[in-house]
């Protein structure tokens, strides 16, 4: 008997230290990262891990919420807000590193993870959301709020529970709540899928070139790019040109023969549409046609009065009446620029009508005829590195912020760079920067946290770390990379959305940092813009990547005199993906779309000229079909009115870092996150309602 005893004893050990080690190999299931400043481990996390992680994360959040409906307390701000605020600790943190990994550095095995999760995801998020009890709980506490005493920011978060509760279905019929959930798991997974296409159409197209007469016009650091990258690919001495950004767009600029322009453009602006199996028409269709149901089912007219009750904009014809406005005057703009091009054609004596894939070659003739410009002239001063330097002075001039390179801190991928974020000695958080295109990066750029600022329940704090993706020229051969001034742009522009995370000084997570309307989360990031080409800034970080010369004053000037040229252009085509965007969802009906007809509709119906497409196609649209942009592309130009007053507020000082003004949009803007009105926010900060003049002014169309 002692024997079998002492058997099961040592066989209960050998479990129970299986599953320890199980436990202790999954870097997620493990309380504490032993990374420098808690940093997930990059180097230890495999995707195998991450289901596990995914499904323990989903169980320890519904034990939370099962302990909040089965307290026997009446409900009160602690034991119900504060709680469910804290909950899906876990959950949280593999679904950020994952959500990471999937954009910026995806494989198969990742992209069929994610094709099993979200579904799930989006029945976790629903079991929550649609749960009776805990609604009954949330609503008692919201209707006797006024008897808790709350700071500002906890009532905050409760008007956000409870509304956010109400918005996804809480006080639904239980009929009803079900349909609910078949549209949420559906829109998961047709979101997934878009994605997906999206990717590996952009991949699947490659403009392979060998002869010279191919190549005119090309400049020689176009060509070394392309053979950089067909050296990669196997394909030694010859020109590999992609749909990505930078290596398609210094071919629309240079290149002289026309036939390929066609050839590369037509894939770009085709992408998604080709009637293959990677083919986004259908499921952009059953989703327009699955949200206007979601918002019936939740008592909205449509989409967009959905989305747009918590937004600024709060209505859809607040929108229109500020694209339009902005339309009626950038419209004629674009129509003389394209005259312009379509004049320096018939002198060339071409004998054809300017077409989209031809705007970029006669863009940068016009450039340099009228400024002595190009983008060429101007890369060797913007090395990335130094780029990078730059937005780190404006960051210390304006914030008292230093950023040391940490190598001992895990990456994800090779190319990424890492950075200590410190003030008066303080760690402050942790930025990753990820440069450079990958087949296993999706297009575009952006930012987000690995993890958010926030405190713990005991008010420890809790430090941010943060990473900025965009798709930058990467180095080629021997030159390093070079970059565009609208490259650099977009440098500054995800900067400012790391410092809104790294700044942010809120309680609870679910107001911290970016967790703002959509069409306030681009301030931050677009202020940053205002800095890029400002003398005082180029003096300090655009130096000539071989000799180390300050970039000259005559190209400071000629930069200045260029910063609204071709203003019509970007205004326009911008505009009409957010046209396109609020098009698709004020619809009132669950119809059935023919995308391509419906896309044209839309384009005739606002007279875009056929020489400009709109930035974003239907079918490669990932900010509204998979980003989280629905009815919400248009914030970027809603916080541009508001970015360019804001940095009014610095120039009417006489000086870019008046560390005052600066203070002032760090307390009332940067550090808040979410936990105040963001009009209030904006006028604490301003002290006056901002006005479109200064946009029109700023893009030249005043």
């Amino acid at each position: 008997m002692k024997k079998i005893l002492l058997l099961a004893v040592i066989a209960t050990f050998l479990i129970s230290g299986c599953k320890q080690k199980v436990m202790n190999e999954n870097p997620f299931l493990n309380r504490k990262y032993n990374t420098p400043f808690e940093v997930p481990p990059f180097d230890k996390i495999k995707a195998e891990h991450f289901k596990p992680a995914y499904l323990k994360g989903f169980e320890e959040q519904k034990a939370v919420i099962r302990e909040i409906i089965n307290n026997p307390e009446p409900p009160t701000f602690e034991n119900t807000i504060k709680a469910l605020e804290y909950s899906g600790k876990l959950l949280g943190e593999v679904s950020r590193v994952f959500g990471a990994l999937n954009s910026a550095h995806t494989n198969d095995t990742l992209q069929a993870i994610n094709k099993e999760i979200a579904p799930l995801m989006a029945r976790h998020r629903d079991d929550i959301n649609l749960n009776d009890s805990l609604f009954q709980r949330i609503k008692q506490v919201y209707e006797n709020r006024d008897k808790f005493n709350l700071t500002e920011e906890e009532k905050k978060i409760l008007d956000d529970t409870y509304k956010s509760f109400v918005r996804n279905g809480a006080a639904l019929s239980p009929e009803d709540k079900e349909k609910l959930r078949k549209i949420n798991e559906e829109l998961s997974l047709l979101s997934v899928r878009f994605g997906e296409n999206l990717l590996a159409e952009t991949n699947a197209f490659k403009l392979v070139l060998e002869k010279e007469e191919e190549l005119v016009g090309l400049p020689e650091g176009v060509r070394a790019q392309a053979a950089a990258l067909a050296k990669s690919m196997g394909l030694d001495g010859k020109y590999v040109f992609t749909l990505q950004v930078p290596s398609m767009t210094p071919f629309l600029q240079y290149s002289e023969r026309r036939d390929l322009r066609e050839k590369l453009f037509t894939a770009y602006f085709m992408k998604g549409d080709n009637d293959n199996e990677r083919d986004n028409k259908a499921i952009i269709a059953r989703m327009a046609k699955l949200r206007v149901e979601r918002a019936k089912l939740l008592g909205y007219e449509d989409y967009a009065s959905y989305v747009l009750e918590r937004n600024m904009a709060k209505t859809p014809e607040k929108v229109f009446e500020l694209l339009l406005q902005i339309w009626d005057a950038a419209l004629p703009v674009a129509k003389a620029e394209a005259a312009a091009q379509q004049a320096i054609i018939d002198r060339e004596g071409g004998k054809f009508k300017l077409q989209p894939w031809d705007w970029w070659f006669y863009t940068e003739k016009i450039k340099k005829e009228k400024f002595d410009l190009n983008d060429e002239a101007t890369r060797p001063y913007f090395l990335t590195e130094n780029v990078i330097k730059g937005m780190f002075y404006v960051a210390n001039r304006l914030y008292n912020l230093e950023f040391k390179e940490r190598n001992n801190i895990p990456k994800y991928h090779p190319d990424v760079k890492t950075y200590e974020v410190t003030r008066d000695n303080k760690h402050v958080g942790v930025l990753y920067i990820d440069n450079y295109p990958r087949e296993s990066k999706r297009g575009g750029a952006w930012c987000g946290a690995f993890r958010g600022q926030y405190r713990e329940p005991d008010g420890k704090m809790v430090t941010p770390v943060v990473y900025i993706v965009t798709n930058s020229t990467p180095p080629s051969g021997d030159k390093p990379s070079l970059l565009t001034v609208e490259e650099a742009t977009t440098l500054f522009h995800e900067f400012g959305h790391a410092l809104h995370q790294l700044l942010s000084n809120s309680t609870y997570p679910g107001v911290s940092g970016t967790s703002v309307p959509r069409d306030f989360v681009e301030l931050p990031s677009q202020i940053m813009e205002h800095w890029v080409l400002e003398p005082e800034v180029l003096k300090v970080y655009a130096k000539h990547y071989q000799t180390g010369e300050i970039i000259p004053q005559d190209l400071v000037d000629k930069l200045d005199k260029a910063s609204k040229f071709n203003m019509g252009f970007i205004t326009v085509e911008y505009l009409a993906a957010s046209l396109l965007d609020m098009e698709y969802h004020i619809l009132k009906e669950p119809v059935e779309l023919n995308i391509r007809e419906f896309e044209k509709k839309v384009l005739d119906k606002y007279g875009l000229i056929p020489e400009i497409k709109p930035r974003y196609r239907s079918t490669y649209f990932n900010h509204i079909w998979a980003g989280g942009y629905a009815a919400g592309y248009y914030s970027y130009i809603w916080c541009e009115i508001l970015d360019c007053d804001a940095f009014q507020a610095f120039k009417e000082t006489g000086d870019i870092f008046n560390r005052e003004v600066a203070s002032r949009f760090e307390k009332e803007i940067l550090s808040r996150g979410g936990t105040r009105d963001p009009h209030d926010m904006y006028l604490a900060f301003r002290g006056k309602e901002p006005s479109v003049d200064a946009l029109l002014e700023n893009r030249g169309l005043k």
